[in-house]
């Protein structure tokens, strides 16, 4: 099953996540979104931002990915559902020159891949949940841009895709463009907070609140008399 009818994010939001970490785009977006950790960087240092094109293959088959790779647009990143299988790789260096060469941001797939050495030398951004020297299957049918599920956590076509090494964060469609303005000042807060520690400004100004709501302090009590207390 193929589906090409998904609306995909516009150049000017995407160009705006490019400067966003993946750690801030998942703080907005409520602190979820990030895919398990089994899916990361074979390559540090690489990162990405696209529009998801997803694919959904049974587990060590890699027929549609080949599919996707002819159909897929520049700037695309191709999120595989490969069902977090550990027996096979579904892409290695050839298919991964093969996306590139294509115009591909990046490959974000839960499931193997192989030719690792190469990947890691390599400029291509691959994230993938590990390494398996066999080759895949290629026989099987499968679904292209339709939902899918990566790392825990559901993907649409069209979605905003945000990889780096800190790992792979989803953002529905409709929902990145709205999170541009948390995000810009959510960097500048923590730009903020940087400069307050190297000043030595080191008290949290949630924190007194934080802790007495959990019970921790007394409603009477503050902070600054807890450390005198604990410095005395």
């Amino acid at each position: 099953m193929i589906n090409s009818d998904f609306e995909r994010l516009d150049a000017a939001t995407l160009a705006a996540y490019s400067a966003i970490p993946a750690t801030i785009v998942a703080d907005v977006a409520g602190r979820r979104g990030a895919l398990d950790a089994r899916v990361r960087s074979m390559a540090p240092g690489l990162s990405a931002v696209g529009t998801a094109f997803t694919v959904e293959v049974r587990p060590g088959d890699n027929l549609m990915i080949h599919a996707a790779l002819m159909l897929a647009r520049p700037g695309d990143i191709l999120v595989v559902d490969g069902k977090a299988d550990t027996t096979s790789a579904l892409m290695g260096e050839l298919m991964c020159a093969h996306a590139a060469a294509a115009g591909i941001a990046a490959v974000v797939i839960d499931g193997m891949v192989r030719d690792s050495a190469t990947l890691r030398e390599g400029r291509f951004p691959v994230f993938a949940a590990g390494v398996n020297a066999n080759g895949p299957t290629r026989t099987q049918g499968g679904r292209i841009g339709y939902p899918v599920s990566v790392g825990g956590v559901s993907a649409a076509a069209g979605d905003l895709v945000v990889c780096d090494d800190d790992g792979v964060v989803i953002v529905p469609r409709q929902d990145a463009a709205g999170l541009l303005k948390a995000a810009q000042a959510k960097i500048a807060a923590e730009a903020r907070r940087l400069n307050d520690i190297q000043e030595g400004r080191l008290l949290y100004g949630w924190l007194e609140g934080a802790l007495k709501t959990a019970g921790e302090l007394p409603p009477e009590d503050t902070i600054p008399g807890l450390i005198k207390r604990f410095q005395s």
